[in-house]
């Protein structure tokens, strides 16, 4: 079937149980992304604001909210884009069995874009920036942002769709030094799609055509989001799955405009002009500081009749966009593993962030003749990973090796962690990347897009029994504060607040003078941080507590540590501060207010009643 519009979508999904309208007037600065939360943390259905204070347009969001309702969404062209993939990396299978792939085949044709006329649905009106809802999702946001934008720009060597990018990249529509209604800004990575394109054009001194969509059918925006390899276009691939081609055509100005999209905002960005952007609550858990980033002069903002704006709320995981994961993983199945030989499986940990931790699983084959396995062939893979598009953010990666528990995965984040951390030798599997790259939203590091990395990995039998209860006999010096076992072989100590490198040192030295003949070998980390209890609560606090509030390099240190021929491991367990940090970014913490006004639509008559 495939939704001709966002309008489409929304009626299917309330005719069948999976959208609710919000009645009441809602104001835009934060009870908008307050309602959204609430409905999300219970997976609850499809959100529709009728009412949104100071815009007389509507707006959808957790659209993606569920795995479930995404499948629905698709349910007619999921299979078939699944089978496309799967053809990528085997085509062989087309050649034995054309019959059985030929449906596949003119789906893969009808993907193809399809320029049409000036007379399409998103030529019914203009209007401002102002007008469009001003969305602000958490109090220390910079101003309203679009959170659900399909970013489209095109290459100046290659000019035309087939060779264009279309991402999701924030976009702030007011706040801060922008002009109202003449000037917002984009937050992106100069390695990401939109980046190229500006350097290229920077580089021969001229502007960068810029077209911002907003909703149109499900699959576009899904597409934006979409890890396509440099050069795919994700208009082919928001046809295919959408059973509709992506239709197009060029406005006066010179500009792309999707002619199904809800909105389009058109914009110029110059050579070298940027403004602050943000804060900006992030997927991490906290803000994103104020950085310069391009500015974007606006020259049109384009609408359809009936337009319906489409948002969703960031925050810390999990969250929508971890059912967008779930949907790219859901499409895209073994594609990573075959891209990467000897990889079996890999995973973006979204409690914790997604960008600060991976777990993967590789083959370990180098060393079948020795007495005592060791990681060789998994130090390969890691590098390989780390060299991979948005994985080269990751700051932790823990691998493993298939051969020593074929059935373990990496989506059971304990299970995983424990078997990891009985087989690691830490005076030898520590493997750290200084000094280098890490995420733009990630300030663990010092500085932007500054930090380190570092590979945990294990290979071979069994090393240590894990501590399922910490013994009688473990004990801290007084200076520290109680400690909990988090899972086996993982305890989270609480210490003093974090003041500078200099004293965290200092009492580095002093626990590991305390505990350095200790019988420790069932301990493997120690998690030094604020709460001891709350890290400890549940696997996901563990890991978003860990691995967001540290640099490997500055953070990682040992019991009985040691540095031979540069390399640096340890005796003892490992212990990693995650204390916040002052250059760190605060947390999202949710207005107390506004929550008490949203439990009043949980009341009778309200309309989250019976949801929240």
């Amino acid at each position: 079937m495939g939704y001709q519009s966002l309008e489409a979508c929304v009626n299917d999904l309330e005719r069948n149980g999976h959208l609710i309208r919000i009645k009441e007037e809602v104001d835009p600065y934060l009870e908008m992304a307050a309602i959204h939360l609430r409905v999300y943390e219970q997976q609850g259905p499809a959100l529709f604001f009728e009412n949104i204070k100071g815009s007389s347009f509507p707006a959808v969001s957790n659209l993606f909210g569920t795995l479930d309702r995404s499948k629905f969404m698709f349910r007619d062209s999921l299979e078939k884009i699944k089978t496309l993939v799967e053809l990528k990396n085997d085509p062989i299978k087309a050649i034995k069995h054309p019959f059985k792939y030929m449906n596949v085949a003119l789906t893969a044709f009808s993907a193809l874009p399809m320029k049409v006329g000036k007379n399409a649905p998103i030529l019914y009106g203009e209007t401002k920036i102002s007008a469009i809802p001003q969305i602000v999702n958490w109090p220390m946001d910079g101003g309203p942002f679009v959170t659900m934008p399909q970013v489209y720009t095109e290459d100046s060597d290659h000019p035309g769709i087939m060779n264009a990018n279309l991402g999701m990249y924030r976009i702030q529509l007011g706040g801060n030094d922008y002009l109202q209604d003449r000037e917002v800004g984009l937050h992106y990575q100069l390695h990401r799609g939109i980046g190229v394109h500006q350097s290229k054009a920077n580089a021969k001194g001229q502007p960068l055509k810029v077209s911002i969509f907003v909703g149109g059918p499900p699959s576009h925006p899904l597409a934006a989001v979409m890890p396509l390899p440099e050069g795919l276009s994700e208009m082919t691939f928001a046809g295919a799955l959408g059973n509709r081609r992506f239709r197009y055509f060029y406005d006066a100005d010179g500009f792309c405009i999707s002619a199904d999209a809800d909105f389009v905002i058109t914009g110029t960005i110059y050579p070298q002009e940027n403004k602050p952007e943000g804060p900006f609550g992030d997927h991490l858990g906290y803000y994103s500081l104020v950085h310069p980033f391009p500015v974007m002069k606006i020259h049109k903002v384009y609408h359809k009749k009936n337009p319906i704006w489409s948002f969703t709320v960031v925050g810390r995981p999990p969250q929508e966009d971890t059912s967008f994961g779930a949907l790219i993983h859901e499409i895209t199945g073994s594609a990573m593993p075959k891209e990467i030989p000897g990889l079996h499986e890999v995973n973006a940990v979204d409690a914790a962030g997604v960008h600060p931790l991976l777990f993967a699983i590789g083959s370990e084959r180098y060393t079948p003749y020795l007495k005592e396995r060791r990681p060789q062939e998994i130090l390969t893979i890691a590098n390989h990973i780390l060299g991979k598009s948005q994985l080269s953010l990751a700051k932790y990666l823990f691998i493993a090796a298939k051969e020593d528990d074929p059935a373990l995965h990496t989506h059971n984040i304990a299970d995983f962690l424990v078997h990891v951390l009985e087989r690691i030798d830490f005076q030898r599997d520590l493997h750290f990347h200084t000094n280098t790259t890490i995420d733009t939203l990630d300030y663990s590091g010092d500085g932007l897009n500054s930090g380190s990395k570092v590979v945990f990995a294990a290979a071979g039998e069994k090393k240590r029994d894990l501590w399922k209860t910490i013994p009688s006999y473990f004990d801290v010096p007084v200076s520290f504060g109680k400690a909990t076992l988090a899972i086996p072989g993982v305890v989270t100590l609480e210490g003093l607040p974090y003041t500078s490198t200099q004293s965290a040192q200092n009492e580095m030295g002093l626990l590991n003078e305390h505990l350095k003949s200790a019988e420790l070998n069932g301990l493997a980390l120690l998690i030094l941080c604020d709460d001891a209890e709350f890290t400890a609560a549940h696997i996901n606090n563990l890991v978003w507590v860990t691995f967001t509030r540290s640099n490997p390099s500055h953070d990682i240190y040992g019991i009985n540590s040691f540095i031979e021929h540069k390399h640096w491991g340890c005796i003892g367990p490992v212990i990693i501060d995650a204390r916040k940090k002052p250059h760190h970014a605060p947390e999202l913490i949710k207005d107390p207010a506004v929550e008490n006004k949203i439990d009043q639509l949980a009341t009778p008559g309200g309309s989250l009643f019976g949801v929240i």
